[in-house]
């Protein structure tokens, strides 16, 4: 799981604009409170009692094993006593019942009493008991949490409130399901919208077949931002921000200390490799283009001859499956006859678009299954009505920073055998989050759902592996790519025909 730090919070991949789960900047609604009073349980319990006697009555006998004594018949007692049992049983029903007339009163009386700031934190615990992934809640009651931080919480102002919901998500024990205030929420929004501010870092938690001891590991680096300017790249690792470690550091705490003020700066150690490096990035705020594209023209003669389109998706923003499809029209004009899709360094985003961009480019098929603990509980798959770019050759490019959705269309394409992958096995992020605003303008981002590609793999924290591994020192722009399909005594030479024969 990833977060661009510094820059927006899309990496760990959104649903936005899914009608399943209701998942676009809306609190869902939730059924009341469910509670049983216990005075209803007792009920309950007298009820089986009379039963239960009622039945030893019509046999003529009482069955029963006393302490201390072997087992025996025990005769019916006489009419009189029996009389006198029953009243006692009516008055007690007649004062359970009175009990529960009370309990009624007096739950109706506190639930009427509850606060602003009560009623807050209750719709952050009615989002996460309805869109939360697992509905055993890391094994806790989550009503019985509910009934206890509202008795014992403290939840006399907003910064209270906030603290409150904080705790609960707390108990969940996953780090991507969280709090936003407003402004923060805010700043997770216009990041899906293409604006960013910050140094153009997409960061995420190291995980074991990286091998990496601590700190946080870069994913990739927003091209031409201070970050990528710098040289960090992805795989290294952050050690510390401002001189403070980032060993037991959150990533979304790590991403909040690297935003800031345009034109502030802040101080960052970066190991990569062996080499450990202490930078000042300038912070900076850039508008996101999610694509860039060019024609790739191979020399040769008649057949031999290549026109290939090369496009660049570095995001999955609001605007990337429109952009893509302006890049496919615009290199089919001049005349391409096959395609390179680079989704190298893209750390993800929104959820939505990455289902449309895989649309584009497969005539039919599974998209991608979402999972929870119960199973597979939905499927996005195409029927072609929207495909532009289903006949031309197809190659895809990836690397460790392709991660969340870049997977999902990375794994579409290959396991629907539209496409061949090159590069290294991608990052490995395969849980899915949404984001759901609250009453007062903050928000929650909540882990809602697991995902499997189209032939069932979990790439979480394993990765796609591409079909063929990328000549070493292969560049990552547009216009080194080119060279090295033009160029055969290049060190970094693609054959262009192997590029897309299987």
């Amino acid at each position: 799981m990833n977060i661009l730090a510094g820059c927006r919070s899309v990496s760990p991949f959104f649903i936005s604009g899914n009608p399943k789960f209701s998942l676009n900047h809306t609190t869902p609604q939730v059924p009341p409170w469910k509670s049983t009073p216990t005075s209803i349980v007792v009920v309950a319990q007298l009820y089986s009692i009379s039963n239960n006697y009622s039945n030893r009555k019509k046999s003529g006998k009482l069955v029963g094993k006393c302490k201390g004594a072997s087992e025996h018949n025990i005769l019916l007692l006489p009419e009189k006593f029996n009389r006198h049992v029953s009243l006692l049983f009516v008055r007690l029903i007649a004062g359970v019942m009175l009990v529960m007339l009370v309990s009624a009163t007096v739950s109706k009386t506190s639930s009427l009493a509850l606060t602003e700031e009560n009623l807050l934190f209750l719709e952050a615990w009615r989002t996460i008991d309805r869109a939360y992934v697992d509905k055993n809640f890391n094994g806790q009651s989550w009503f019985r949490y509910r009934e206890n931080a509202l008795r014992n919480e403290p939840m006399n102002n907003r910064e209270e409130t906030y603290m409150a919901i904080r705790k609960m998500l707390s108990t969940l024990d996953d780090p991507f399901t969280r709090f936003l205030e407003p402004e923060k929420f805010k700043s997770l929004r216009s990041g899906t919208q293409g604006a960013l501010t910050g140094v153009g870092l997409s960061i995420g938690y190291p995980t074991i077949y990286r091998g990496s001891s601590g700190g946080l590991v870069v994913i990739s680096a927003a091209p031409g931002g201070p970050a990528y300017r710098a040289g960090i790249s992805s795989g290294d690792v952050i050690l510390a921000i401002d001189d403070l470690s980032t060993e037991s550091m959150g990533i979304y705490d790590a991403a909040e200390r690297l935003q800031g003020p345009e034109g502030t700066s802040v101080e960052v150690t970066i190991q990569s490799g062996t080499e450990i490096k202490h930078l000042a990035l300038p912070r900076e705020k850039v508008s996101l283009n999610p694509v860039k594209s060019r024609l790739c023209e191979i020399p040769g003669s008649g057949k031999d001859a290549s026109r290939i389109g090369y496009i660049k998706l570095t995001t999955f923003n609001q605007n990337a499956s429109g952009a893509v499809k302006e890049a496919i029209e615009t290199l089919r004009s001049d005349n391409v006859n096959a395609f390179v899709l680079d989704l190298r360094d893209n750390s993800g985003g929104l959820f939505p678009e990455g289902i449309e961009i895989a649309k584009i480019w497969l005539d039919k098929g599974v998209i991608v299954y979402i999972c929870d603990s119960r199973g597979v509980r939905d499927i996005y798959d195409t029927d072609g009505s929207n495909a532009l770019a289903t006949s031309e050759p197809l190659a895809v490019l990836v690397n460790k920073g392709t991660a969340s959705a870049s997977e999902i269309l990375a794994g579409a394409l290959k396991d629907n055998k539209r496409a061949m992958l090159f590069g290294e096995p991608t990052f490995g992020k395969g849980k899915i989050q949404s984001v759901f605003e609250l009453s007062d303008g903050s928000g929650l981002a909540v882990t809602v759902a697991s995902y499997e590609t189209p032939s069932h793999t979990d790439i979480d924290k394993v990765g796609i592996i591409p079909d063929r591994p990328l000549p070493t020192s292969f560049p990552k722009d547009e216009e080194g790519f080119c060279s090295c399909l033009q160029e055969p005594a290049s060190a970094c030479y693609l054959n262009g025909v192997k590029l897309f024969s299987r």
